[in-house]
């Protein structure tokens, strides 16, 4: 990351030689300009018309003054700063396993006020998330009857956050396959070099794809140094999810929430995190917040300064104020004696 700062001067007390200029323009103007021809008395003028003529004298003057104050600029060497800034990866590479079964269409979350499915409620929090974790490499695996990736671990949080708009439901097959999704979340996680390699798995329901089972899925996560925090989302009780009736209507009917609390307690202790349960749009958002604290890591960064001289550049100038005066002088503002 670079960034260009205010111009600078490596020797500013010469800049006090500014003062000089003024000083010469006050006292050449106190005395006058010298007089080409001189007379023992100006009694024979008396009575000519005084006729105002311009003073090209003036004007060279002020040009070679500023020819001066040029000069005075460069020798205190300005320099534009540069400051180059080198972040480097926080050492934490975390996988977002998420939950798109059917049953996320529940509309059990608040989002601004209005009542919103938790899929959404998900998409809002997660996006904060990945927002407040800039040097952290994420991915993102989604899951229902299987998992499947979103993105791959990733340092181009504007991308994960582009595809973490796209994910729907309804993608592959409806089902709830936690073992799965931790199995492949593994999987992405263990070639990787980082300090700390974390899952964050959220679900809704309960495991009913048994190809993996949860509880084996984090004991080996476990033996890769991978560690799991769970999350349990949704009401107590029973939650509206929209359907369609007969006359294609849009109509809510309230279904179980089903979470496996224990089963997902266990992952997390296998995994050495923790169980969350988020019942609201609060709850859920404060899990975040606080797996985020727990989660930190000192970034590297290295900083340095870099300068381009603008030394030539007053130097150029004042060398060409001088010579644009002396040729005026010579030229069209010549003074004949």
């Amino acid at each position: 990351m670079m960034q260009w700062n205010s111009v600078t001067f490596a020797h500013p007390w010469l800049l006090l030689l500014l003062l000089l200029p003024p000083l010469l323009a006050m006292l050449a103007g106190r005395h006058g300009p010298s007089a080409s021809v001189v007379f023992s008395s100006l009694e024979p003028f008396h009575g000519w018309q005084r006729v105002r003529k311009p003073r090209p004298g003036g004007w060279l003057m002020t040009l070679l003054l500023l020819g001066l104050a040029l000069f005075v600029v460069a020798l205190a060497r300005p320099r534009l700063g540069r400051t180059v800034s080198r972040v480097q990866a926080s050492g934490i590479d975390i996988i977002l396993a998420l939950d798109v079964s059917r049953s996320m269409f529940a509309e059990d979350f608040i989002i601004g006020g209005q009542r919103a499915n938790r899929l959404d409620a998900v998409k809002q929090v997660t996006e904060k998330f990945i927002k407040g974790r800039p040097h952290d490499r994420i991915g993102i695996v989604c899951f229902a009857g299987r998992p499947y990736l979103v993105s791959p671990l990733t340092l181009d949080h504007d991308w994960l956050l582009q595809n973490l708009e796209r994910i729907r439901i309804g993608l592959v097959e409806d089902g709830t396959a936690i073992g799965l999704a931790i199995a492949s979340s593994a999987n992405r996680l263990k070639c990787c070099e980082a300090k700390s390699k974390i899952v964050v798995l959220l679900t809704d329901g309960d495991n009913n794809v048994h190809k993996v089972e949860p509880p084996a899925a984090a004991e080996a996560a476990a033996l890769l140094g991978i560690k799991i925090y769970a999350i349990g989302a949704g009401t107590r009780g029973y939650a509206p999810i929209p359907v369609q009736d007969q006359f294609g209507r849009t109509v809510y009917r309230n279904i179980k929430v089903e979470v496996n609390e224990p089963m997902l307690k266990q992952i997390a202790e296998i995994g050495g995190g923790q169980y969350f349960r988020a019942t609201d749009s609060a709850s859920l958002e404060n899990i975040y917040e606080q797996i985020d604290k727990l989660e930190k890591s000192t970034i590297e960064l290295d900083q340095y300064q870099q300068y381009r001289e603008l030394f030539p550049w007053f130097v150029g100038s004042g060398l060409a104020t001088i010579a644009f005066g002396m040729l005026l002088g010579e030229t069209v503002w010549r003074r004949l004696p």
